[in-house]
């Protein structure tokens, strides 16, 4: 179109493709959580969906995390002392970068999440003395019976039949939505937007807002909840 050299942009002649819409993502309950949590005891799985779940880091952070950037014992005599967490610094993404620069951040562990790391380390140590010289060290936690890195159809096939064992339909979750249930979770529990998006990585609770509307419990009933409870309901 420079110059007039072209006088119709060909661009409008194309159809753009339309995308599959996708599915509306949504959360565990309360009761859901526990009963995943207590099918995936004694599974591979069980501490990549504790990690997911309690700690809330995305499935591409955790399938980059190594055991040099886990810390199961902490630093106790650190004044502040230092709880045991994870270093969530690194993803699968291109160029092994977090998603956001807010992204690379250090999470504390819950007690339920250290002991099944701890089980963790046990059964890869097994997994190598029985791999042999086929055992391939990359020094990640979650890995396969041989050493290599998970891939996201690993994480699906193994979460999946944790699903289905906690009975739940495997069909209706993916591993992204364990990450959904932590925030909501924390949401019910009344942990401020400010601290779950931190915990999440987030720049901003603007994208907490956006990407987890449907966990969020709405803030704007505080007000009046909190009201009720001081005055109670009032009138004759």
């Amino acid at each position: 179109m420079a110059r007039d050299k072209v006088r119709r942009n060909v661009f409008a002649l194309c159809k753009v493709p339309k995308g599959q819409p996708g599915r509306p993502s949504k959360s565990l309950t309360l009761e859901q959580t526990r009963a995943l949590l207590t099918a995936a005891e004694g599974d591979p799985m069980e501490a990549y969906i504790a990690a997911s779940v309690l700690v809330g880091a995305r499935t591409e952070e955790l399938r980059a995390l190594g055991w040099d950037h886990t810390d199961l014992d902490g630093r106790p005599d650190e004044q502040p002392p230092a709880p045991p967490a994870v270093m969530v610094w690194h993803s699968v993404r291109e160029g092994g970068d977090t998603k956001t620069k807010k992204s690379r951040r250090s999470l504390a562990l819950p007690l339920r999440c250290i002991a099944a790391l701890r089980r963790r380390r046990e059964q890869q140590d097994r997994d190598r003395d029985r791999a042999g010289d086929r055992w391939q060290e990359h020094g990640l936690v979650f890995t396969t019976r041989i050493g290599t890195p998970l891939d996201a159809a690993n994480v699906r096939r193994g979460f999946r039949r944790v699903v289905k064992k906690a009975g739940l339909d495997a069909k209706d979750w993916t591993p992204r939505e364990l990450r959904h249930s932590f925030v909501s979770l924390l949401s019910d529990s009344g942990v401020s937007i400010e601290d779950i998006a931190d915990l999440c990585g987030h720049s901003g609770t603007t994208v907490t807002e956006a990407v987890y509307r449907h966990q969020l419990r709405p803030i704007l009933l505080r007000g009046a909840t909190t009201m009720d409870a001081i005055f109670g309901p009032g009138g004759s």
